[in-house]
């Protein structure tokens, strides 16, 4: 391994470590919104399934519309201190999307227009039937994917997070006229701590972890 990807690998490491979730936020701190694109760009490499990146998000920063969502995410103080909230959501019809996703890699070379257009097809039909209880546990995955990525990618740059699943998801979509294609999964609040997170206790491998089978 070079000397450049040890230091690169290092930094991860510290990331990984230094990540905790913030609750108390400097409320002074703004984050420049083409610096929350970049976040919110950078964490769109996150996997998902089929890759038809079902994550949509509704990125808010104003003051008034934090104070709105607040009694909805249960009265949490971080999500008028933070400096935005990040809604994430999933989409149920994200598989309309497949012929543009895999135009591009037809562009790119990964696959001929001949697979494409089986593929999609298939997609289709698939996703298409599957329902909307079944599509959204599908998002529900590739959400928490998009989330831990953007998390890490926030932190590299600075950044605090917490991640919250404590709001009511049906006011929130009813306050902020989500359509009904896009269903809330989380929120995100992104700033600077105004007080240091600490360490939270954490099992060990091998209280969570089995070799090939759960037998003793």
């Amino acid at each position: 391994m070079s000397t450049l990807n040890q230091v690169d690998l290092n930094d991860f490491y510290t990331v990984l470590k230094e990540r905790h979730s913030v609750r108390v936020y400097d409320p002074s701190v703004k984050i420049p919104r083409e610096e929350l694109k970049e976040i919110v760009e950078l964490s769109l490499s996150a996997p998902s399934s089929s890759n038809l990146q079902p994550w949509r998000f509704l990125i808010i920063d104003e003051p008034e519309l934090k104070q709105k969502l607040l009694p909805i995410a249960n009265n949490q103080q971080q999500v008028v201190d933070s400096a935005a909230v990040i809604a994430v959501l999933g989409d149920l019809r994200s598989y309309e999307r497949a012929e543009e996703i895999y135009a591009e890699a037809v562009q790119l070379g990964a696959m001929t227009e001949e697979v494409k257009i089986s593929f999609v097809e298939r997609l289709h039909k698939g996703y298409g039937g599957m329902g909307p209880e079944r599509l959204h546990q599908v998002n529900l995955l590739d959400a928490g994917l998009v989330s831990m990525q953007l998390m890490l990618i926030a932190k590299a740059k600075g950044y605090d997070t917490v991640p919250m699943g404590g709001y009511n998801a049906e006011k929130f979509a009813e306050a902020f006229e989500v359509p009904e294609t896009l269903k809330p999964i989380l929120l995100i609040a992104i700033g600077k701590a105004a007080k240091s997170a600490h360490a939270t206790p954490r099992l060990s491998v091998d209280q969570v972890a089995h070799w090939n089978s759960f037998q003793q």
